[in-house]
């Protein structure tokens, strides 16, 4: 992309930013919050391109400006001074427009949302459990860092630790922007604690993570749901298997089923469990969209495809492999403690290069 077409781009985006401006003052709008809903949503979303484009606007003005005193000021010094403040900005310019090249690549609309992850163990008996445990752990600890919230809606524990399968909601500022990438099977190469003889195995888990739907997205009738309640069961004081606080959600047109027994409040577990529903009759949709945006790209990083493996956690040599970008980390501790925000990042460029190769212009 030319500079000239890049900075006409960028005149387009900003005259957008105004216009939405404009619109979200209205006081009217509130009356339509669903249009207020989408309108924030875009102003949101396309205001680090604005921000990015004044910042390149300005470095090419200055720039203009050191190029105008080297051809007309005669005195050397000051010319010697332009010529350096020259080579710096120039320097500049190439990463500023790789970086609104990607920033003008549309975005999922669903990288804003908040996610439902779910964890479940896969080959690997016992040993698979806990790993899906230290999964859950890891992305804990991610959340924690980035001062988002974490909420469990269900799990079913292992028989010597960790998890079966756990659910839960992660909520913050674009949450699933950065934990699509998780999706997919995670294998792990270690001793298991029940191992005697010290030999190496190797166990998996599966991560699906999912755009959570908000009341604007589904619509949900509830002649079209049927409500049980069940005593909850496992972690949970003197409520356990004594109040039926636990709710099981089923969706009749679908099929359906979701449940929560994490709080103690049968209504707050209603809530919990009708979000997760609506998330997952949400997403029949949304993978479509997925495997349509799949079929048109050799690569793909965040793929629908949920069977594919994606990471090895290899305990004996502290490594960290993707598979997707084979990109290796030796940092496993750091990894396992929720460090994992530079593989994410590494991935989301690997994204936005393939996503460049398809359509130049960021349109």
């Amino acid at each position: 992309m030319s500079e000239n077409s890049l900075l006409a781009k960028l005149e387009g985006v900003r005259k957008k930013y105004e216009v939405l401006q404009k619109q979200l003052s209205d006081p009217a709008l509130v009356q339509d919050m669903k249009k207020y809903v989408a309108l924030n949503k875009e102003y949101a979303e396309i205001e680090p391109v604005v921000k990015a484009g004044e910042k390149y606007r300005n470095v090419l003005q200055e720039l203009a400006t050191a190029k105008e005193i080297l051809l007309t000021e005669k005195d050397e010094e000051i010319k010697e001074f332009a010529k350096e403040e020259m080579a710096k900005l120039e320097e500049q310019v190439p990463a500023m427009e790789q970086q609104i090249k990607f920033l003008l690549i549309p975005a999922d609309p669903e990288d804003s949302k908040h996610a439902i992850v779910e964890v479940r163990a896969g080959t690997g008996g016992d040993e698979a459990s806990i790993f899906a445990g230290d999964l859950f752990r890891m992305y804990s600890k991610f959340a924690e860092k980035n001062g988002w919230k974490v909420e469990m809606t269900d799990s079913s524990e292992g028989t010597s630790g960790g998890f079966k399968e756990v659910i839960f909601k992660i909520s913050g500022k674009s949450v699933y922007g950065t934990m699509k990438y998780e999706s997919g099977v995670h294998r792990v190469q270690r001793v298991p604690q029940t191992e005697t003889q010290g030999r190496v195995h190797t166990s998996a888990a599966s991560v699906a993570v999912l755009p959570e739907a908000d009341e604007f997205d589904i619509e949900l009738h509830e002649k079209d749901i049927r409500k049980d309640t069940f005593c909850s069961s496992g972690p949970g004081g003197q409520s356990v298997n004594t109040t039926y606080s636990a709710i099981r959600l089923t969706h009749i047109p679908s099929g359906i089923v979701v449940q929560c027994q994490d709080e103690k409040s049968q209504l707050k577990n209603y809530d919990k469990a009708l979000v997760e529903l609506r998330t997952r009759l949400y997403n029949m949709e949304y993978q479509k969209y997925l495997n349509q945006i799949a079929s048109k790209r050799k690569t793909m990083v965040s793929t629908g495809d949920r069977s594919a493996k994606v990471r090895t956690y290899n305990y004996p040599q502290s490594r960290v492999t993707d598979h997707r970008i084979n990109y290796t980390m030796h940092n496993l501790t750091a990894f396992m403690d929720g460090d994992i925000q530079e593989v994410i990042d590494k991935l989301q460029i690997a994204e936005n290069t393939e996503r460049l190769k398809h359509d130049p212009s960021g349109a």
